[in-house]
């Protein structure tokens, strides 16, 4: 997954709010604001990507069946 999509971009800025009205509060300075950024879009492509781990339903294998067995024990017939 890309860290340059729209969600983890838009998760990202969300993320980085508070850094950056911190930084023209005063609180922190301009080079502690560049440096926190980065670490706002790790933690959006992170939390984006746990999202779309924990959504994605689990993918089951095809049954694989040999020629002339029944799908189901109970179809089979009784010798």
């Amino acid at each position: 997954m890309s860290p340059l999509r729209w969600d983890v971009l838009t998760v990202g800025f969300v993320l980085a709010l508070p850094v950056l009205a911190l930084g023209l509060r005063g609180d922190f300075s301009p080079h502690e604001v560049v440096v926190r950024l980065p670490w706002c879009l790790l933690a959006a492509w992170a939390a984006v990507a746990l999202l779309r781990w924990a959504a994605t339903p689990p993918r089951t294998p095809p049954a694989r069946q040999r020629a002339g067995t029944p799908a189901h024990p109970e179809d089979a017939p009784l010798s």
